[in-house]
């Protein structure tokens, strides 16, 4: 009898513990995400939040094929001008209010034409959505877009409650309602973003936390450190530095995947008054600039080799990579006769760069590289969040930013050297590149679409509206205590079916 009494409370103990750990899951991520709606937002960290916040139309798998999610299936006309999608039934918003076409139209339309969104040109092809059933919806397109169900795997597939979204209008990321299988709580600026389990998730089975608790940790170190003591069980963007460590710690898991984005530097030419200035108005002061870097040595400086040198917006093993142009080898002299020849023997260049150490590091080695051919480059340490901001407004004459990768080679182009592309934060506008890019929506020929990019990169090779310098390969760091988690190339943190051991 007592050994049964001492037993069960064993067991007790033991459920009671497991019921603790499970009870929150604490992310570490390398900065303060943006505003918390997916119309208005850009950041790396926020789509790294949406992940359990707002589930999208469809998703991807690791192998970038894209499945159903809140769509559970999809059709094109023959024409390719409308697609037919159909919807996951018994889905509700977090505020109750249902998830259906009517949901999807209201969606899409917001993106459209809300003041604030950053989605209209990766929506621009739509010209209309029919409810054409209670759970189906007909998307009508100006002309074909090979790209609009890769965008309906990331923000512009973000479904958000429209009773929630009308209420609040621009302010619907102090409080944003979605579907995804956790629920908005709370958010303190620069300390934690908090969601709780959403008991209606139609997928509810494949989640076993209670809450999750996103906590910005900008300094690398101090973030592993925190993983190390116990304070957080997951961190994202690990140092490379630190992998032969991690790996080397038992307690400890680690995860991997390459990349689909860039690291770069981009340069306002002519967003506000900032971007009047020789480095935003010349060219080849911006190819002085470029061939003044060793890239391949900023890779082994920094990142130990684990990353990959780039000068485009496809890393080099793409097939959308354009060959003809590789990367260019560190040419100090060329890059001297470059900044002479635009009459000037040294020029003053700021850039504002994130203010965490790897960031920091590399501008650093940037720094160092650029001088010796001329640049004195100042170097501006911000908190990302700010220096996102800023970069918008046009507050800025050179920033060190990136950009997180999407599925088709569109999401890593368009919205950023159009003339009204929602990220274009250079403000580069060539006509000619604006129809290219546009003509490569429209064919789902990949040799078609691949001579467009080409044609593209002839012309913005020579501009250089964003230095690209390399390609990240993500990196995670777990508590040993965790399993279930798979990495991603969208570098996305999907916590289906990841729980404590």
């Amino acid at each position: 009898m007592r050994k049964d009494f001492l037993a069960a409370l064993l067991l007790s103990a033991t459920t009671l513990a497991t019921a603790a750990q499970a009870a929150d899951l604490r992310i570490g991520l390398q900065d303060d995400a943006d505003v918390l709606d997916p119309d208005q937002s850009r950041t790396f960290v926020g789509r790294i939040v949406y992940t359990s916040l707002c589930d999208k139309l469809v998703d991807i798998t690791p192998d970038l094929e894209i499945i159903p999610q809140l769509a559970t299936g999809w059709t094109w006309s023959d024409d390719g001008k409308v697609l037919t999608m159909d919807l996951r039934e018994g889905v509700t918003f977090h505020d109750g209010t249902p998830f259906d076409a009517e949901a999807v139209k209201a969606n899409i339309e917001r993106s459209k034409t809300l003041p604030e969104s950053r989605r209209k040109s990766e929506v621009k092809s739509i010209e209309g959505v029919e409810v054409s059933g209670p759970l189906q919806v007909k998307i009508s397109l100006a002309s074909p877009d090979a790209t609009l169900l890769a965008q309906f795997a990331d923000r512009a597939g973000m479904m958000v409650s429209p009773t929630a979204a009308e209420a609040a209008g621009a302010d619907f990321g102090n409080n944003p309602v979605c579907s995804g299988p956790f629920k908005f709580v709370e958010r303190v600026q620069q300390d934690r973003i908090v969601l709780s389990k959403f008991d209606d998730y139609w997928n509810k089975d494949a989640i076993n936390f209670d809450t999750v608790t996103f906590l910005p940790i900008p300094d690398t170190t101090v973030r592993l450190a925190n993983l190390r003591s116990g304070d957080i069980d997951m961190l994202e963007r690990l140092a490379a530095t630190d992998v032969a460590s991690v790996k080397g710690d038992a307690n400890l898991g680690f995860a991997e995947a390459v990349s689909l984005g860039y690291q770069g530097i981009t340069v306002n030419l002519n967003n506000g008054e900032k971007g009047d200035n020789p480095f935003g108005n010349d060219p080849k002061i911006r190819q002085a600039f470029s061939l003044s870097l060793d890239r391949d040595a900023i890779n082994q400086v920094v990142f130990e080799g684990a990353f990959a040198p780039g000068n485009q917006p496809f890393p080099p093993t793409s097939p959308w990579y354009d060959k003809d142009y590789p990367v260019p080898a560190r040419d100090v002299e060329k890059a001297k006769a470059l900044l002479k020849e635009a009459g000037y023997g040294s020029l003053d260049v700021e850039v504002q760069v994130a203010n965490n150490p790897v960031q920091t590091q590399m501008m650093q080695v940037v720094q160092s590289m650029a001088a010796e051919a001329g640049f004195n480059v100042k170097l501006k340490s911000m908190e990302f969040a700010s220096l996102l901001a800023d970069q918008s407004a046009g507050n800025y004459q050179a920033s060190q930013v990136g950009w997180s990768g999407r599925v088709d080679p569109d999401g890593n182009i368009h919205q950023f050297m159009t003339c009204k592309g929602g990220i274009n934060d250079s403000k580069v506008c060539i006509p000619e590149v604006d129809k290219l890019l546009d003509e490569a929506r429209q064919s789902n020929d990949t040799a078609t679409r691949k001579a467009k990019y080409d044609a593209a990169r002839d012309i913005l090779i020579n501009e250089l509206p964003i230095v690209y310098l390399y390609h990240p390969t993500w990196i995670w760091a777990l508590s040993g205590k965790l399993e279930g988690f798979t990495a991603y190339p969208d570098g996305m943190i999907r916590l289906e079916n990841v729980k404590f051991k």
